[in-house]
């Protein structure tokens, strides 16, 4: 197999994760060379939202656990992100069950047809705006949130109201929905939580 093969980013990473080898279609995807790319924690090129739930499944890949996974990733670039099939592989040792490297193969944008995703990395909440989005996303009731924060109900209402301005959207549903698909709150965990990178 051609480690250069066009349309698809191969990667090599050693039990710490740490890319070792990519080709072409990987550096050109993520807008760096291969000195700025080789030695970096292959996690570190995830949304965070998505960090902890793909490094926990490459746990279960270097513990033998499993020989393979699939998932979807959000891939930071240098200007935009967007979501691409990702499959990781253990590779093992001819002679012994020892992990080698595990290989990961993605994708590009291009021809996944991935979807971008709208990236504002500047920390847009404040620390009671992140408290109040988690309630609403767990389906907390105005009145037991407004308890829960030490705020009275209007308090309440003011925030979810800046919230649903700020992101654009019409109603908590909506925030939401908004809220996942630009990765301000986690994948994959309950009660849900804000990424730390959104809060000021």
């Amino acid at each position: 197999m051609s480690f250069d093969k066009s349309g698809v980013h191969m990667v090599t990473l050693d039990r710490r994760l740490a890319i070792r080898q990519a080709n072409q279609e990987f550096f050109r995807e993520f807008g760096r060379s291969s000195e700025e790319i080789c030695g970096r924690n292959f996690c570190e090129l995830v949304h965070p939202s998505g960090r902890q739930s793909l490094t926990s499944q490459f746990s279960r890949l270097i513990e033998g656990r499993r020989h393979r996974f699939a998932t979807d990733v959000i891939a930071v670039g240098p200007d935009s992100a967007f979501t691409v099939p990702l499959v990781a592989v253990a590779v093992r040792g001819r002679h012994t069950s020892e992990l080698a490297s595990i290989l990961v193969l993605m994708r590009t944008a291009q021809d996944s047809g991935a979807v971008g995703v709208v990236i504002d990395r500047r920390k847009m909440l404040s620390e009671i705006d992140a408290r109040i989005l988690e309630g609403i996303a767990a389906g907390v009731p105005t009145i037991p949130l407004a308890r829960r924060l030490y705020l009275s109900r209007q308090g309440v209402e003011y925030h979810v109201t800046r919230l649903l301005r700020s992101l654009g959207v019409p109603n908590r549903s909506a925030l939401v929905s908004r809220a996942y698909s630009m990765g301000v709150l986690k994948f994959g965990t309950w009660p849900p939580k804000v990424v730390e990178d959104y809060v000021k």
